[in-house]
């Protein structure tokens, strides 16, 4: 793995029970959802009300271990939810998943079926190494609002995902910045995983190997590599 990922201390002092799995992946092809990947996202769907068993996706151990991480770096859990369980509520809801292209289906299907976060970035687009660190408040994260771009700052004591350059994901894993997102023209991407105790590290490096898998099955010939779990325990 060529891309550097690190997470400062004190997140793990934050957040002891971390672990992430992270996938980089080069030569991928990308390109609108497909009958293929919409499935993909109906059957996440069926296997996360098969796991759920009719309680609401807060209620999930794992989402509610989020919930408390969220709330002790000063996030408010039930606005700004983490990415799985924004995911799982549209999953069971009426509209259903939303379908964005082949790369974010795949991921996206991944983190419903085992309520984990789940993200995806274009590496071409990435400056440097990757950190997970807590903000000082002083860092950009580019976004768009209204349909222009606009510059954020994340709250002190935050966590977020940046790089060289500034915040790709605020709120750990809340909101992704379109930088550095996936778009029909990525080639080379790195896929993080990521769960809080008490998910079981086997079960967050068996999804990583399922979404490994689907990478290789939709992009035929890419150079796929998982990395060993990490954890902060």
């Amino acid at each position: 793995m060529t891309l550097t990922l690190t997470v400062s201390d004190d997140v793990r002092a934050l957040a002891p029970g971390f672990t992430h799995v992270a996938i980089e992946a080069h030569g991928l092809v990308n390109g609108p959802s497909s009958p293929a990947s919409s499935e993909l996202l109906d059957d996440a769907a069926r296997r996360l009300a098969v796991r759920l068993e009719g309680r609401a996706p807060h209620e999930d151990p794992h989402m509610a271990a989020w919930r408390e991480t969220y709330t002790a770096f000063g996030s408010k859990p039930s606005r700004t939810r983490n990415s799985a369980e924004a995911l799982a509520k549209r999953a069971l809801s009426e509209a259903g998943l939303p379908r964005v292209n082949l790369l974010v289906d795949l991921y996206n299907a991944v983190s419903v079926a085992h309520l984990i976060p789940v993200g995806g970035e274009d590496l071409d687009r990435v400056e440097g190494g990757m950190r997970l660190i807590r903000a000082t408040g002083e860092e950009d994260f580019v976004t768009v609002a209204g349909g222009e771009e606009t510059v954020e700052h994340p709250d002190a004591g935050e966590v977020v995902w940046r790089d060289d350059v500034g915040v790709t994901c605020r709120r750990w894993n809340w909101r992704q910045g379109p930088r550095t997102r996936l778009t029909e023209g990525t080639a080379s991407g790195v896929f993080l995983l990521e769960s809080l105790a008490p998910m079981p590290v086997a079960e967050v490096a068996a999804a990583a190997a399922e979404l490994a898998e689907l990478l290789a099955r939709f992009s035929p010939g890419a150079d796929i590599a998982v990395r060993a779990p990490e954890s902060s325990a």
